[in-house]
């Protein structure tokens, strides 16, 4: 049970705002950051590495985090990895198994602004159970193949 909204004046006494809890600082807001473990930052750092390994791909920032693009299309979302969101990698899987599969990962979820209905799945990397990195780095692949030119793709299938 949720306790009793704070009216203005009780709020002013209790050094709250209204209906929002405690007054908070910024030290307690960094304390509550997402701090990534070392194995999820593995993971991250090893799905982001073999990303930009493939012909083409080049980083970029938009928003603020950190994607792969080919042919100036993203095929991988790799967020931020400075605690400030939960780490995660989101990518287009068409295959319906991989799909499948990505989905039924711990926290797994279709990615958001309507871009799970294109298959695109958003993987959290922090959850228990969460795929190991040359899992990670298929379904990066799968993504860059389903986005790449296909002399982009014959590249990669001539490595």
């Amino acid at each position: 049970m949720h306790p009793a909204p704070l009216s203005v004046a009780e709020a002013s006494v209790r050094h709250e705002e209204p209906d929002q809890g405690p007054v908070r600082g910024a030290d307690q807001d960094a304390e509550d950051a997402v701090a990534p473990t070392k194995n999820a930052l593995k993971k991250w750092e090893k799905a982001r590495e073999f990303a930009l390994g493939l012909p083409g791909a080049v980083e970029e920032f938009p928003w603020g985090e950190s994607v792969a693009k080919v042919s100036r299309k993203v095929f991988v979302f790799l967020g931020v990895s400075d605690g400030s969101y939960p780490l995660g990698v989101t990518v287009k899987l068409k295959d319906e198994v991989a799909h499948a599969h990505a989905l039924a990962s711990p926290g797994a979820e279709p990615a958001g602004y309507g871009l799970g209905k294109a298959g695109w799945v958003r993987i959290p990397l922090d959850e228990k159970g969460a795929p190991a990195a040359e899992l990670l780095c298929d379904w990066v692949e799968e993504s860059y193949r389903t986005i790449a030119p296909k002399r982009l793709v014959a590249d990669l299938d001539a490595r």
